[in-house]
């Protein structure tokens, strides 16, 4: 099952291809150190597995630069791509909740 017909992609690669790290064995590190809160259907688990499936509507929560990140999932992304590109693939969580 390729990524591209299953709309899921592994966690590691998807922070990649978001831009929030540089390279994906920095985004692989990141996960398995610190982990990344993974919501889902209301339910929230820490992911310590760079490798785990993550869809659209998923809701990762990591820290990041000295800030705590929420956001959601857009799209899987097909490629790193520009910034502008991105961007697509995830929205930020409004900073109130």
């Amino acid at each position: 099952m390729s990524e591209a017909n299953s709309g899921d992609t592994r966690l590691d690669i998807w922070l990649w291809r978001a831009r929030f790290f540089k390279t994906r064995g920095m985004a692989t590190d990141y996960v398995s150190r610190k982990g990344v809160r993974l919501t889902r259907h209301g339910e929230t688990r820490k992911v310590t597995k760079a490798g785990a499936r993550i869809l659209p509507g998923d809701i990762l929560t990591f820290y990041k630069a000295k800030t705590i990140e929420t956001v959601e999932i857009l799209a899987p992304g097909e490629r790193r791509g520009p910034a502008t590109e991105a961007q697509a693939l995830y929205r930020r969580a409004p900073e109130d909740e």
